[in-house]
């Protein structure tokens, strides 16, 4: 009997310690606390949902490419596409970077017009047709993103060139020499009260044509009610030596704030 009464006793203790998670068992580690759907998670903190980011170094490099090509391509023939009511420096970031994120199959090509030609392979990890943020790809507030900045209008198919600099990019520097392609240049002139900001975009080299430099810049002028503006190409080292000290992009130009990168590809 009293060996009967031990073994009863140990086989008690033994489910005890088993159900209570003591011994064996404990080694199993517990569930992780679940993460939010992608579209909904800002693991950065930067405003935009991880979703609408671009992951892969080599989706980075060709973002870069369709973003700077169908820029520069605008400096040789403005594109129909592009709305001529938006046609100003911000709107030039916003058509060329909505541009790049489409699906580039047949039907875009013939939208586009016949001199645009397949520059890159396409961006996998961040698509606009398939992303959170479908054709409302600017944030336009401060805040990290929530699932409710979509209802909430933090997002907007517009966005100009303040706006760009504060919510959609991240500061590099101010020496050329961190710029990468795709970077944007911004200006301030606090004087001017209705259009305060300047935005370029930073080529580097073209891929449009055989150039031997690799400082290219391509913005738009912006346009006033009697001027439409037109889209400019043109290096640094010309910029360097502009008429105007003010639209020179040199530290010790204190309009010039310097490279700026988008966050999507930070």
């Amino acid at each position: 009997m009293k060996r009967l009464d031990l073994l009863t006793a140990m086989a008690t203790l033994f489910s005890c310690a088993w159900d209570a998670g003591c011994g064996y068992p404990s080694q199993a580690h517990p569930e992780p606390a679940p993460t939010p759907p992608a579209h909904l998670s800002d693991l950065d903190s930067d405003g935009i949902p991880d979703a609408a980011e671009i992951h892969s170094f080599d989706d980075c490099q060709n973002f870069r490419r369709w973003f700077t090509a169908i820029a520069e391509m605008q400096f040789y023939k403005l594109n129909a596409q592009w709305n001529p009511e938006q046609r100003d420096c911000a709107g030039l970031v916003r058509f060329a970077w909505r541009e790049a994120l489409r699906g580039h199959d047949r039907s875009w090509f013939q939208r586009m017009g016949a001199e645009y030609e397949a520059l890159a392979p396409e961006v996998r990890s961040c698509n606009l047709e398939r992303g959170p943020l479908g054709e409302k790809l600017f944030r336009i507030d401060f805040g990290t993103f929530k699932k409710d900045d979509l209802s909430q209008n933090k997002f907007s198919e517009f966005a100009d060139a303040q706006t760009l600099k504060s919510f959609n990019c991240i500061f590099v520097s101010r020496d050329r020499s961190q710029a990468q392609k795709g970077d944007l240049l911004f200006f301030q002139q606090p004087w001017v009260q209705k259009f305060p900001y300047h935005v370029m975009i930073f080529l580097g080299e073209s891929q449009l044509v055989t150039e031997n430099a690799a400082d290219w810049v391509v913005y738009h002028t912006g346009a006033s009610p009697g001027d439409e503006g037109v889209v400019k190409k043109v290096r640094l080292t010309v910029l360097d030596q502009h008429p105007n000290p003010r639209w020179r992009p040199i530290q010790s130009n204190p309009s010039f704030l310097g490279y700026y990168r988008l966050k999507i590809l930070d």
